[in-house]
């Protein structure tokens, strides 16, 4: 067991030892009795610290396949997907969002659990709750990589972590935010209601026209893109 201080705030142990462990994206943490072991806690207050996590973006968990590490923002991307992100412009990468996201989506709704379904309306919940519009899309990024992970095709969450990767690497600094936060009319806000009802109807082409149609707004808000 590890030698804790058990005065310290749980999360603040459990968010050291995810960095220390050299846990990256996607990266599956160890089983609840190892992480109670090694950070000398409770099972009620590890699960308190696990919420926490969750909440913040910076983990997700799967029912039944274990906990793992968020696509963190602020985490680099390997050399090559940087040196791709530095060709693409803003518009080239909605391009190529639209063309493989949609799919993705009607796939989702197709194969998506109700523990799939759970994980995107909690992130649904946790975006529109958001204080920040850096918490705002930490949770936008879970919900779109929960219906990744619901498509259950190791290629297709392959290929959409390697694309969100590429995201990040695209310069967009020229986006502004007016607000401090997304109001409470922000129109992703619908968008995502209906994706995630359409898959929750397991209804693949409307799952499809959805993610396409929530995308196509991205562009048209975000860089001016049809």
């Amino acid at each position: 067991m590890a030698n804790s201080d058990q005065s310290s705030d749980p999360t603040v142990q459990l968010r050291e030892y995810v960095a220390r462990g050299g846990y990256g994206p996607g990266a599956k943490l160890p089983p609840e009795r190892k992480l109670t072991d090694d950070l000398g806690l409770s099972r009620s207050t590890l699960r308190k610290a696990l919420d926490v996590l969750e909440r913040e973006g910076v983990i997700w968990r799967h029912v039944g396949r274990g906990t793992f590490v968020s696509q963190d923002t602020e985490v680099e991307p390997p050399d090559a997907l940087v040196d791709l992100g530095r060709k693409l412009t803003p518009f080239r990468m909605m391009r190529a969002r639209v063309a493989i996201e949609p799919a993705i989506a009607r796939e989702a709704a197709i194969n998506a659990s109700a523990e799939d379904i759970a994980q995107m309306e909690m992130a649904q919940q946790a975006a529109y709750s958001a204080e920040t519009w850096r918490a705002y899309e930490k949770q936008d990024d879970l919900l779109h990589r929960a219906v990744a992970e619901a498509a259950d095709n190791p290629l297709l969450l392959y290929l959409f972590d390697q694309l969100n990767q590429v995201r990040r690497a695209v310069a967009m600094g020229n986006v502004t935010r007016r607000t401090a936060r997304p109001s409470r009319e922000h129109v992703s806000f619908a968008e995502h209601e209906v994706l995630v009802a359409a898959i929750r109807n397991h209804d693949p082409q409307a799952a499809y026209e959805a993610m396409r149609t929530h995308l196509r707004s991205v562009s048209a808000r975000l860089f001016e893109v049809g």
